[in-house]
C-alpha cells in the first residue's frame, strides 16, 4: 500500500526530504516521475501507461503536502519503516486504504524508479 497525508497536515515539511523516491510534494506543486528518480524519456509506468517521465502532473492537493501513490514504496528497499510517518509530528502520514500493494510490488516499483 502507499502512504497518504491526511488533512491534519500542518505543512511543516518534515516529511518531504525524508522520502527516498521524491514522492512527497508541497501542496500546489506539480510532480513528475523524473523528480528524484533515474527515470527519463518515455517510460511505461507500473500501471501500464506510457508517458514522458518529465511531464508535469496536477498537484494531489492544493492545501497540504501530498504523496504521489505511483511513486510511494513505503520506503521498502530503503528503510525498515516509512520515513514520512516516522518524522511526522502530527501523525498524519498513514496507510492509504485505497492503494494496497505487496512487498514484492513495492520492491518492483522501487526498482522501476531507481535503475
Amino acid at each position: 500500500m502507499a502512504i497518504m497525508i491526511t488533512d491534519e497536515c500542518i505543512n511543516c515539511g518534515a516529511c518531504e526530504p525524508e522520502c527516498p523516491n521524491n514522492a512527497i510534494y508541497e501542496g500546489g506543486a506539480e510532480w513528475s516521475f523524473a523528480d528524484g528518480t533515474s527515470l527519463n524519456g518515455v517510460i511505461k509506468t507500473p500501471s501500464g501507461s506510457e508517458e514522458d517521465a518529465s511531464a508535469d502532473h496536477e498537484p494531489g492537493s492544493m492545501d497540504v503536502y501530498y504523496i504521489v501513490t505511483d511513486k510511494c514504496t513505503e520506503c521498502v528497499g530503503f528503510h525498515d519503516e516509512p520515513q514520512c510517518a516516522a518524522v511526522c509530528p502530527v501523525d498524519c502520514c498513514v496507510d492509504d486504504p485505497d492503494h494496497r500493494e505487496s512487498e514484492d510490488q513495492l520492491l518492483a516499483k522501487k526498482d522501476f524508479m531507481h535503475l
